[in-house]
C-alpha cells in the first residue's frame, strides 16, 4: 500500500509549480484530480519546452501530469461549480497556483472552502505572496530567477546574469508546497482540522540561496563576486569549478591546493600554501589549473585524483550518462502509456520507502477523460446537489 492511498487531491494548478507537487503526491498513492477548463485545459498542454510534441501536446505536460485524472469544468457555470464543490467536500487537499484574487472571484477561496470541508488542507502557490507591491506580477520561473539574485551566481564574472537551464523555481516551489501539504495532513491526524498552506515562488528561491544569502547578510552586505574563470560557486575558494581537459571536462569540488599541486605535478600551484590565498587568489589559482589540466585526458586525471579521495568527477552529457552503470542501476526511466496506447519514457519518482520504488504506468490524462468516472465516484449524476456534506 502506498503511503497516500485514499488521499484525494483536487488540483486547480497549471504549468509547473503546482503540478509538480501533484505529481509527487500521485506517485505516493494520492488520487489527484486535475480540474481543467472545458475545451482548453491546463495551459501547460501547449507549453512547449522543445519542438517535440506527444499526441499534439507538450512533453512537459505528459511528464508532469502522469498518473493523474482530468475533470473538465467551466467554473463560471453554476452547475459545474456546484459539482466541483461536491468533490471538494470529500477531498483531503485542494491546491491551486492562481494569482491572488482568482479563487476569491470563483467563490473557492480558503474561507469558503473551509466552510464546505473543515478538514481540508488548502494549499496555494503564488509568485510573490499575497501582499505587497509584487503580488499581482506573473510568477514565471525566469522572472523569479531574475529578481531573486540567482542569475548573478552562475557563469563567470564578465558574463551577463545567467539563468539556470531548468525551471528550478517552479520545481522548488512545488517541492515546498508538497512538504507543507504532507505536514498539514499529519497535523490533521492530531487536530482533526485542516490547514491553509502557502508558498510563494520568491520565498522558495530565496530559501534555495540560504547558503549565499547568509554570507551576504553577515558580511556587511557585500555582494558575492563570481570567479572570472571556471566559476562554480559565489563564494567557495579554488579549485571549485569545471575544467577543460584534453578530451572533455573535469569537475573539481573543494580541495587542498597544496595536495593538488603535488598530485597533479603542477609546480606553479605549490606557491599557494596559505588557505586564505585560495579564496583571495582563486582566479589566479584557477587560471594555472585550467592550463595544466589541458595536458591530459579526463580519465587520466581521475586515475590520479580519485585514489587520493579528491572530490572530482567527469562531466557527462545525457548520452554519456545513460551508458554509465551507476545510472542504469537506478532504473530511473519510467515508461507510461497514454489513453491512446502510446508509450512515453520519462523519469520515475526518486523517493524510496522501505526499499520500495513508487511507480505507475499511467500516462497524463486527456482533457476531461475522467469526468464520467469522477461523477460516479462522488455521486454527481444521481441527484441535484443541495449540500456539501462529505
Amino acid at each position: 500500500m502506498k503511503p497516500l492511498q485514499d488521499i484525494i487531491v483536487v488540483d486547480f494548478s497549471q504549468f509547473l509549480s503546482g503540478p509538480s507537487a501533484g505529481l509527487r503526491l500521485a506517485d505516493m498513492g494520492a488520487q489527484v484530480i486535475k480540474i481543467e477548463r472545458t475545451g482548453v485545459g491546463d495551459i501547460c498542454r501547449q507549453l512547449y519546452v522543445s519542438n517535440v510534441m506527444i499526441e499534439g501536446e507538450s512533453t512537459i505536460f505528459h511528464a508532469i501530469n502522469r498518473n493523474k485524472q482530468s475533470y473538465a469544468a467551466d467554473l463560471k457555470k453554476a452547475e459545474d461549480l456546484e459539482k466541483v464543490k461536491k468533490i471538494i467536500a470529500k477531498a483531503d487537499v485542494l491546491m491551486h497556483n492562481f494569482r491572488p484574487g482568482v479563487m476569491e472571484r470563483l467563490g473557492l477561496d480558503y474561507e469558503t472552502v473551509k466552510a464546505i470541508n473543515p478538514q481540508i488542507v488548502y494549499a496555494e502557490v503564488s509568485g510573490y505572496g499575497n501582499e505587497g507591491p509584487w503580488k499581482d506580477l506573473p510568477g514565471q520561473d525566469l522572472l523569479l530567477q531574475a529578481v531573486s539574485g540567482l542569475s548573478w551566481l552562475s557563469s563567470n564574472r564578465s558574463d551577463n546574469p545567467t539563468p539556470m537551464g531548468v525551471a528550478v523555481v517552479d520545481i522548488l516551489a512545488g517541492t515546498h508546497i508538497a512538504q507543507g501539504i504532507l505536514a498539514a495532513l499529519f497535523s490533521r491526524t492530531i487536530t482533526n482540522e485542516g490547514s491553509l498552506v502557502q508558498v510563494s515562488m520568491l520565498e522558495s528561491i530565496l530559501d534555495f540561496q540560504f547558503e549565499v544569502l547568509t554570507c551576504f547578510y553577515n558580511d556587511g552586505r557585500e555582494l558575492p563576486v563570481r570567479s572570472e574563470i571556471n566559476n562554480g560557486h559565489a563564494y567557495l575558494s579554488a579549485p571549485y569549478g569545471i575544467y577543460k581537459t584534453a578530451d572533455g571536462y573535469l569537475a573539481l569540488a573543494m580541495g587542498n591546493i597544496t595536495q593538488l599541486a603535488t598530485l597533479l605535478e603542477c609546480e606553479p600551484l605549490k606557491q599557494f600554501t596559505n588557505t586564505a590565498e585560495w579564496f583571495v587568489k582563486r582566479d589566479e589559482i584557477k587560471t594555472i589549473l585550467a592550463a595544466h589540466l589541458l595536458a591530459r585526458n579526463t580519465d587520466g586525471w581521475l586515475a590520479v585524483l580519485e585514489p587520493a579521495d579528491i572530490w572530482c568527477a567527469k562531466v557527462l552529457d545525457y548520452d554519456l550518462l545513460v551508458q554509465e552503470n551507476g545510472y542504469q542501476m537506478l532504473n530511473m526511466e519510467l515508461i507510461v502509456k497514454t489513453s491512446n496506447g502510446l508509450s512515453i519514457t520519462t523519469t520515475r519518482c526518486p523517493i524510496r520507502i522501505d526499499g520500495e520504488i513508487f511507480t505507475s504506468n499511467i500516462g497524463a490524462p486527456l482533457l476531461g477523460e475522467h469526468n464520467e468516472l469522477i461523477d460516479e465516484q462522488f455521486g454527481l449524476t444521481k441527484q441535484p446537489i443541495s449540500s456539501y456534506e462529505s
